[in-house]
C-alpha cells in the first residue's frame, strides 16, 4: 500500500500506519484525509491485517490541521452550501468507527486538534511520556470536529470533556491519563514494542469475525437508550457465531489446551445480520 501521506508496513498480521509528514509535525490535509478513506477500505478488505497501530513521523503525532493556508485556512469554498459542506475530520473517525479491525494509537509526540480528535474512534490509545494533547479549537475560532462531540465525552466524561475544550489548553501525557483519555503512558522507547505487544496478542488469540462484530457491538451501543438494545444484537450474534467453525475451534482448542487455529475472514463471512445499524441510516446518506 503506497500512499502520499501515510506508510504502512504489514508484519505478522499487525500493520502499522504511519503519519509521514514529519516537516510539517505530520499535519492533517485533504491530501492525508484521502489516503486514510482509501486505506481504511483496504484494511477492511485484507484479511491478513488483523490489528492496526497509528503512530506518527518524526517526534509529533499529528499538529491538527495544516494552518499554511494561513487566517483562511477553514474558510471552505464560496460556492459551497452550509448543507453539503462535510468536515473532512470527521469522514476520517466516521469510516474509523465503522472498521472491521481494531485500531492503537501510538501517540509518540503533539496530537492536536484533529490530530487527537482522529485517536477517539481508535480503541485504545497509548502514549509516549513525550506526547502532547490539545482540543485547541476555542483558541482558533473553530469548534470540535471529527465528530468529536459525540466522541470525547463518551470516552473521557462530559466534564473533563467540556474542561479540555473550553480551555483549548495543551496538556501532557500524564493529565491524559489521569483524565482518561489514555490507558497507559510508557517511555519512548517502549511506545511502539507496547502497541505492537496488544496488537499481537489481538492477532495470535482471537477470532477475527469475533473482534469485529464485538468492535462494533460496543462502539454503536453507546447511543443505544436501553439495554434490550443489545440484547437484540447479542442474541443474534450468540445464535450466528454458536454455529459457526470458530466458535467450534475456540472451544476445542481450549478443551485441548492449544492455541485456536481461527480461520473465518472478517472481509466475507460477516453473519447475516451484520451491520445491523445500517438500517437507522438516513436514505440521503
Amino acid at each position: 500500500m503506497a500512499y502520499e501521506t501515510l506508510l504502512t508496513e504489514l508484519r505478522d498480521r499487525v500493520l502499522t500506519v504511519t503519519m509521514n509528514r514529519p516537516d510539517r509535525l505530520n499535519a492533517f490535509t485533504t491530501q492525508m484525509m484521502l489516503d486514510w478513506l482509501h486505506l481504511l477500505d483496504a484494511i477492511d478488505a485484507d484479511d491478513d491485517v488483523r490489528a492496526v497501530i497509528v503512530t506518527g513521523a518524526g517526534r509529533g503525532f499529528c499538529a491538527g490541521a495544516d494552518l499554511g493556508g494561513g487566517g483562511k485556512t477553514f474558510d471552505g469554498s464560496s460556492e459551497e452550501k452550509l448543507h453539503e459542506h462535510r468536515d473532512g475530520g470527521g469522514r476520517v473517525t466516521l469510516r474509523i468507527f465503522e472498521c472491521k479491525k481494531p485500531l492503537i494509537a501510538a501517540v509518540n509526540g503533539p496530537a492536536v486538534g484533529v490530530g487527537v480528535t482522529m485517536t477517539l474512534p481508535m480503541d485504545v490509545r497509548l502514549a509516549s511520556e513525550q506526547a502532547r494533547f490539545g482540543f485547541v479549537f476555542a483558541r482558533r475560532g473553530i469548534v470540535p470536529e471529527a465528530a468529536s462531540s459525540w466522541f470525547l465525552p463518551r470516552v473521557v466524561g462530559i466534564s473533563q470533556a467540556m474542561e479540555w475544550v473550553a480551555t483549548g489548553r495543551v496538556f501532557g501525557a500524564q493529565e491524559a491519563l489521569a483524565g482518561r483519555l489514555v490507558s497507559r503512558v510508557v517511555p519512548a522507547a517502549e511506545l511502539l514494542p507496547a502497541a505492537q505487544a496488544l496488537a499481537r496478542e489481538i492477532a495470535d488469540n482471537t477470532s477475527a469475525v469475533s473482534v469485529a462484530l464485538s468492535r462494533q457491538m460496543l462502539w454503536k451501543m453507546l447511543g443505544a437508550d436501553h439495554p434490550m438494545e443489545a440484547h437484540k444484537v447479542d442474541s443474534q450474534a450468540i445464535y450466528s457465531m454458536g454455529r459457526s467453525a470458530d466458535a467450534y475451534e475456540g472451544v476445542q482448542s481450549f478443551l485441548e489446551k492449544r492455541a485456536p487455529r481461527f480461520t473465518m475472514k472478517a472481509s466475507s463471512e460477516m453473519p447475516a445480520f451484520f451491520p445491523w445499524w445500517k438500517e437507522r441510516k438516513f436514505s440521503s446518506e
